[in-house]
């Protein structure tokens, strides 16, 4: 009993962090362990059962802080499972009840939002109340607070109700969050542990003004009362929601359980592709009649489940905090954690990004903290759990001398980062050839991190000119590299001399110089010599590329190191010009610049039939310009314009140009 006992109290204490105060110390993942611990223990023995155990509840108590509102249908929760054989079990289930054991169920599948449960009642189609879930039957008057979520509309559309309840999710979606815990981290304010929390604190503040900031989405998935009558199916109620003003989801119409499973799996491999976080599928029967005939349990619909995604979080701890060398010289601290799986994939490490981070999170050595992995994106720590805390972790001083080759650390001025400014640490030159080789950039196949390390170690590479110096006498000896091996990177590196340019000028790694960036610049200067050459009135003209990227720019090309290598990559074969497409476009290597308001073309669509016929569309005047294309009000750009001898031409005179 002491057991049964002690885990009820932990389940109601995770429970009140997580419904109450916004603020989980457990992931979903394992609370999910906790619960399902329990509901077998009461399935085992069901005299053990209490009416305030957790597996008898929806939610948790409302806070005394909101009005109470009573809900005129209860609002349940959905049973889980975990695996595709349990949802398999719950067809089984449906078919049995409804006595059909060779007959299909039709299914509705939707992604299941991780966000904050709400209803909004709708009186002759105006906005009258809305409710958080509470715990099902009672939930919190959040009615101001929801006015100020701009896809809830005030006023329908055509609904055929005059009374209308409907349940949905309030959202934030994963931009918005990022900027919101910036936001509080700057301003020492306890950071959110997921968009999920966030939107629960959000929706349950005392004053809308803070909500309203919140940028929050609503997305609705229910009506609380289905006369079916007007609706036969769930996708007809759906339909319904949509054409009169709400936001749903996608979903996916499914003939049998084998559909459904299909769904399901495709929403997980999607989840990182929405907007906002979904941490499972829903499984609906369609037909309401059939909803209606099989009816609920105390806390959930029978025909209804969620299928729950593998976590993307985990609770682990920090054993130690390294510094890392990037190819820049700036240092990253490093989390060494107790091996965690998120999403089947071990993590023992998480990038802390900045001694600020360590500072703002109050990160330190021995601490429990949330991890979360969102695709293939590095690992993060989300939070520290404090509650967890013995006493006995460390706080993190940062050192003075680079870990690797003992040079004095620097703080550059404006800088958050610490930097080793020593062009000759082995780490800078490892981390600088690994980038110059990989997929995005040279792309050599073959020449992995650790072959990478053991060439430096050796001495047999220096810099990224030496790969194309490499033979198979040079690399023989290198560990668990045979002639096949070494005649693949060969090739491979022979390869790589043909690369367009722009993946050679990313490939460098010139600091604020993206892939984006490098395509500017060759689009503009069209080969390596004029790059080289270029000064910052014409840097500074081009699009996408700002006055620090300028800087770093002419910093790296007036060095003479890297001047030095670009020509052994030159002498080595590897490209340096733009590469002409077969067929000239009318525009290429046109520049235009707009200024004015255009009288019958929008000024997005103006700068688009530029691009598509092979032009760029420049926000800034210099003598490089072909045109500028002014329409009313043009402003000063047109007097530069006329000094510089640029060609000015108005909409019509662009027009003809553009249809030749």
């Amino acid at each position: 009993m002491s057991k049964i006992d002690d885990l009820r109290k932990l389940l109601h204490y995770h429970n009140h962090r997580y419904y109450v105060q916004d603020d989980p110390e457990l992931t979903d993942g394992e609370y999910d362990t906790l619960y399902r611990k329990l509901l077998e223990l009461e399935q085992k023995d069901p005299s053990l059962i209490t009416p305030d155990s957790s597996t008898q509840r929806v939610g948790t108590t409302p806070s005394d802080k909101f009005e109470k509102v009573k809900h005129s249908k209860k609002m349940l929760s959905l049973s889980n499972a975990m695996n595709v054989d349990e949802l398999i079990q719950f067809d089984l289930r449906i078919k049995k009840d409804l006595a059909v054991n060779d007959t299909d169920i039709e299914y509705i599948v939707e992604p299941k939002l991780d966000g904050f449960s709400i209803e909004a009642v709708y009186e002759d189609n105006v906005f009258v109340l809305g409710s958080t879930r509470g715990d099902g039957d009672t939930g919190e008057d959040v009615t101001t607070n929801l006015k100020t979520v701009r896809s809830i509309p005030l006023i329908l559309n055509n609904s055929i109700m005059d009374r209308l309840e409907i349940r949905g999710e309030v959202v934030m979606e994963k931009s918005e969050f990022e900027q919101l815990n910036k936001l509080r981290s700057e301003t020492g304010k306890q950071l959110f542990a997921n968009p999920r929390n966030s939107a629960a604190g959000s929706i349950r503040q005392l004053d809308p003004k803070i909500t309203a900031k919140r940028n929050l989405k609503a997305y609705f998935y229910a009506l609380g009362s289905l006369d079916e009558a007007k609706f036969k199916k769930h996708e007809d109620a759906l339909e319904h929601i949509k054409n009169i003003g709400f936001k749903i989801t996608e979903y996916k119409k499914c003939e049998n359980i084998n559909e459904a499973v299909a769904a399901c799996k495709r929403f997980e491999s999607l989840r990182n592709d929405f907007k906002f976080e979904i941490d499972g599928a829903v499984v609906k029967v369609n037909d309401l009649s059939i909803q209606t005939r099989l009816g609920e349990r105390a806390r959930n619909p029978r025909w209804a489940i969620a299928y729950k995604f593998a976590p993307q979080e985990a609770t682990t701890l920090i054993k130690d905090i390294i510094l890392q060398v990037g190819r820049t010289g700036v240092l990253t601290p490093v989390a060494i954690l107790d091996p965690v799986k998120i999403s089947g994939v071990k993590i023992s490490r998480a990038t802390l990004h900045n001694l600020d981070e360590i500072s703002k999170k109050d990160i330190r050595i021995g601490d429990t903290v949330i991890l979360h992995r969102a695709g293939d994106v590095i690992p993060k720590i989300v939070k520290v759990v404090e509650s967890k805390r013995t006493g006995n972790e460390i706080k993190y001083m940062m050192q003075e001398n680079c870990p690797v080759c003992k040079s004095k650390l620097v703080k550059l001025e404006n800088e958050i980062a610490y930097r080793c400014l020593n062009p000759k640490c082995p780490s800078i030159i490892k981390e600088k050839i690994k980038h110059f080789v990989s997929r995005r950039a040279m792309n050599i196949e073959g020449l992995g991190n650790k072959l990478v390390d053991q060439m430096v170690d050796n001495k047999i590479i220096n810099n990224v000119s030496d790969i194309y110096l490499l033979n198979l006498k040079k690399i023989s000896f290198l560990d668990r590299f045979g002639e096949k091996s070494a005649n693949n990177l060969f090739n491979s590196i022979a390869d790589s001399k043909s690369c367009d340019l722009q993946r050679l000028i990313f490939a460098l790694g010139i600091r604020h110089v993206g892939e984006s960036t490098s395509k500017a610049l060759v689009d503009w200067y069209c080969n390596i010599d004029k790059i080289i050459n270029a000064d910052k009135e014409s840097l500074v003209s081009i699009n996408d590329i700002g006055t620090e990227a300028t800087d770093s720019i002419l910093n790296y090309f007036s060095d003479e190191q890297n001047l030095m290598i670009l020509n052994q990559l030159k002498t080595a074969g590897v490209n340096m010009e733009l590469k002409k497409t077969i067929g000239q476009r009318p525009f290429d290597g046109k520049k235009f610049v707009f200024s004015g308001t255009l009288s019958t073309l929008t000024r997005s669509s103006a700068q688009s039939m530029v691009e598509k016929l092979g032009g760029q569309t420049i926000n800034s005047i210099s003598k490089s310009i072909d045109y500028l294309v002014v329409g009313l009000e043009p402003g000063s750009k047109i007097t530069k314009a006329k000094k510089l001898g640029v060609n000015i031409i108005d909409e019509t005179n662009f027009i003809k140009l553009v249809q030749g």
